[in-house]
């Protein structure tokens, strides 16, 4: 089992808690975060300009998506401008198509060829991959956030298609692959094993990085402890009165 220490990929952290960032930041195996208005509405956060100018002031040394929330393409370029502006160490969530599946290249490569840093997202198939790639190529450092999670949702095993896109992407040194969406810590390692840069994860998955190489037969016996603690705290009783009736 490979540790936590031998991973090349990039672990950025994926959520929208104040507290808990900040917390995270201290942590030297995370490298950046990333963030979206779901997670955002989900922490709380009312105010999204002053919520990211927050974060931005307290963590001003590592790479942090944010993302547009516009449908029209315009007003979508107008806030990537506003949102760049923020800090030399943001990147702009671009979705790769509108609510319309309408997609978003034309917009990418302006914004790109305008030197805003972006992390285009929401992508799932490996045509999207190319077009993305090709729309960055002339741009500086961006990232393409392949929704990995999301493609296993659908009974799909994502590894086959995250090794393609590493091999799409290396042309183009600009633009780094995120694994995004991951669903367990197993997926750390299998994109760090394909060799794409960057992979997000939650609170939920973060914290299992302290039972990385834990020996089995010990986590055997805690989970066993665990369900007997569990049904004593419960106060479970089987009745022997009960249960004689069924002999």
């Amino acid at each position: 089992m490979t540790s936590v220490a031998d991973l090349k990929i990039k672990i950025f952290a994926d959520g929208a808690d104040k507290a808990g960032m900040l917390e995270l930041y201290g942590n030297p195996l995370i490298k950046g975060f990333t963030t979206n208005p779901t997670l955002m509405r989900k922490a709380g956060v009312f105010d999204y300009q002053t919520f990211a100018r927050e974060i931005i002031a307290a963590i001003p040394d590592r790479p942090i998506s944010f993302e547009v929330f516009a449908d029209d393409f315009a007003e979508m370029q107008d806030q990537a401008f506003e949102i760049s502006s923020w800090g030399s160490n943001v990147y702009v969530k671009v979705p790769i198509t509108d609510t319309k599946g309408e997609p978003s290249y034309p917009i990418i490569r302006r914004l790109a060829e305008a030197g805003v840093k972006l992390n285009v997202t929401a992508l799932m198939t490996l045509q999207q991959v190319s077009e993305v790639a090709h729309s960055l190529s002339e741009g500086p450092a961006c990232c393409v956030s392949v929704f990995a999670g999301r493609i296993a949702d659908t009974g799909r095993d994502p590894v086959p298609l995250m090794s393609n896109a590493v091999e799409l992407l290396k042309p183009t040194p600009n633009i780094e692959l995120i694994w995004a969406s991951p669903r367990e810590l197993l997926n750390v390692f299998q994109a760090d094993a394909i060799g794409c840069q960057i992979i997000t994860a939650t609170n939920d998955i973060l914290k299992k990085l302290s039972l990385v190489g834990k020996v089995l037969s010990d986590y055997s016996l805690d989970t066993v402890k665990m369900f007997y603690n569990d049904a004593r705290e419960a106060g479970y009783q089987i009745s022997e009165t009960a249960s004689a009736g069924t002999r």
